[in-house]
């Protein structure tokens, strides 16, 4: 970090503080942090929840690969290093957008568990609440989705570094909502999270 610089906590006349911001926002910011393998459903679920809430008129925005490798990240690899930047920089933006009272969506494999716990402490340190969810499907169950090819290029040596095949995914030990999405499915996901944020107080009951 440079050495010429300072954070200003938020003292400047002028400047809004979280109290404030909560109250003329009408929401409270929250990172609702989805990992799990590739094609265990992550991101389909991202993209639900977060049309879902936006149609409650919630100030709710989603990150993902899309628009975060192609962008803020495109410098990265997917080494373990680059890996471990990658998450570590989604977690400062998850946890700015939070601040600004957004329920933020991100989506990643994010398959370490000290990279998760750093975006955890990050958010908690701020006051700022994060909601782990393991989106959970058997390595069988996403060999045999596999969208794109990758398990089966990973299989043939093709894709060096793969989670789940040549690289380690470590499963989350007490995630706040876990998935078996094996068994769920992406309409269910969205209630069992939205329910979650209701009753922990991050946003009012809905009937919708």
């Amino acid at each position: 970090m440079a050495s010429n610089i300072t954070f200003h906590e938020g003292y400047l006349i002028g400047t809004v503080s979280s109290e404030e911001r909560v109250q003329l926002s009408q929401q409270k910011g929250a990172t609702i942090w989805l990992t799990g393998l590739s094609a265990s459903g992550k991101s389909t679920i991202a993209c639900a929840l977060e049309q879902h809430l936006l149609h409650l008129h919630k100030y709710a925005y989603r990150l993902d690969g899309d628009n975060v490798r192609f962008g803020l990240n495109k410098d990265l690899g997917f080494d373990e290093k680059s890996r471990n930047e990658n998450i570590r920089r989604i977690g400062e933006v998850s946890r700015l957008f939070a601040d600004s009272c957004c329920l933020t969506i991100t989506a990643f494999i994010s398959p370490y568990r000290i990279d998760r716990e750093f975006a955890r402490q990050i958010h908690e340190k701020s006051g700022l609440p994060f909601v782990e969810v393991f989106v959970d499907a058997p390595l069988s169950v996403v060999e045999q989705r596999d969208p794109k090819g990758l398990y089966k290029k990973a299989r043939a040596g093709e894709i060096k570094d793969f989670t789940g095949i040549s690289a380690p995914y470590e499963i989350p030990e007490n995630p706040e909502i876990h998935l078996n999405t094996a068994e769920t499915n992406v309409t269910e996901s969205v209630r069992i999270i939205t329910q979650y944020l209701v009753s922990h107080g991050y946003m009012p009951e809905t009937t919708q």
